[in-house]
């Protein structure tokens, strides 16, 4: 008889990995809240019109929409932790780059990085669910969603 498997543990405590994941998708919800509000500064600051200005939010916004749907096809592609860690550094120089933009159309670009960037969320999720077992899975989903800047939940 073949000797019980032994049980599958993380090579780092599991708590470390979800208080990491969760901030780089805590900043990636809390740009996009404070572009949200920005679009006035944006327009006094690069002489550009109000309207002009929305295009910061909606390139980001078409960006993001665009790669949402094909993150699962290209962690499996790439593997999750590349794609995951590609959406970081990609979020993190475009963040950078968005705050030295000297004009409008350079700062949309950036934005558009930006968003592609933002597709880390789904990956932070099966990262999660891969780090923690069956059983700490709930507790762990919950501490992602009581962060500040999250949906709050549903009330049942």
């Amino acid at each position: 008889m073949p000797a019980p498997a032994a049980e599958w543990r993380p090579q780092y405590n599991p708590w470390v990995i979800a208080l990491v994941v969760t901030m780089a998708t805590f900043m990636e919800v809390l740009d996009t809240s404070i572009a949200n509000v920005a679009p006035p500064h944006i327009a006094g600051g690069l002489a550009a019109s109000q309207d002009e200005s929305t295009w910061v939010l909606t390139s980001y916004l078409v960006s993001n929409a665009i790669v949402l749907p094909i993150s699962g096809w290209l962690s499996d592609t790439m593997g999750r932790k590349r794609f995951y860690m590609i959406c970081v550094a990609l979020f993190t120089a475009s963040s950078f780059l968005c705050g030295f933009a000297p004009n409008l159309g350079t700062l949309v670009f950036f934005r558009v990085l930006q968003g592609i960037g933002g597709g880390l969320a789904p990956s932070e999720q099966a990262i999660l669910a891969d780090t923690f077992t069956p059983a700490q899975r709930g507790v762990a989903f919950i501490m992602r969603r009581n962060r500040p800047g999250a949906a709050a939940p549903a009330a049942h």
